[in-house]
């Protein structure tokens, strides 16, 4: 049974059979693998429950949010492409890959989304979220950032767990929303929506009812494992 609401956000790698709560690109790890330490190294697999305790818990400060206070979307990767941020996550995502015109104009593909489990095959109809709302974030600075560390939160491409393609509905119905309050309504990414690993790559906070909601979901996830490199 779950203790209080439950909840968590992140992509699902799958580990000797057992969810995957957060996942590093591909570099990143190979990084790992030479050994590479400091901030940069990928952090070796956690139980989600030992994830949880590594999270700082403190009270939220909305007062003083505004969204324009996180700079989205960017240019993205400069990849020449003429893409910003969110058409480079959407294409990205996409399981059929969509017509690229100028000025990254989409035609066509479809995407899965997640947060419901619904296909989408307009691109129009996608929306790009932040696990980690960027309301919860500002909630969450343990100490207030800069303007450029909220740029690349905003528009962080190098971990899957910060930004996800999911359909308009979806993402509207989640709003601001912590996993206390909203969870995807698609039960069988519960286990994988858990931002805990991105809360812990941006070192940010969690409130008590938000810890208490990850506890509980980390009682319906005992194989569930959690893995982040932290940002720069």
């Amino acid at each position: 049974m779950l203790r209080g609401l439950p909840a968590l956000a992140l992509y699902a790698l799958p580990l000797l059979a057992a969810p995957t709560a957060h996942s590093a690109p591909a570099t990143t790890a190979a990084r790992a693998a030479t050994g590479v330490a400091g901030p940069t190294a990928v952090r070796a697999p956690l139980p989600l429950f030992e994830a949880i305790d590594r999270l700082q818990v403190a009270v939220e400060h909305r007062e003083g949010y505004k969204r324009d206070l996180y700079k989205h979307w960017n240019k993205g990767l400069n990849n020449g492409d003429g893409c910003d941020t969110r058409k480079e996550v959407i294409l990205a995502e996409a399981a059929v890959a969509p017509q690229v015109a100028a000025g990254c104009k989409l035609t066509g593909g479809s995407w899965h989304s997640a947060y419901d489990n619904v296909v989408v095959s307009d691109a129009a109809h996608l929306d790009v979220d932040h696990f980690v709302p960027l309301a919860e974030v500002y909630d969450s600075e343990r100490a207030p950032w800069s303007a450029a560390r909220r740029e690349a939160y905003a528009n962080d491409q190098n971990s899957p767990d910060t930004l996800i393609a999911v359909s308009a509905a979806s993402n509207r119905s989640k709003a601001d929303r912590d996993p206390a309050e909203w969870l995807p309504s698609d039960g069988s990414y519960h286990c994988t929506y858990a931002w805990v690993g991105t809360k812990l790559r941006w070192e940010l906070a969690v409130d008590e009812n938000e810890r208490q909601a990850l506890l509980g979901l980390a009682e319906d996830c005992p194989t569930t494992t959690v893995v982040y490199e932290p940002a720069a």
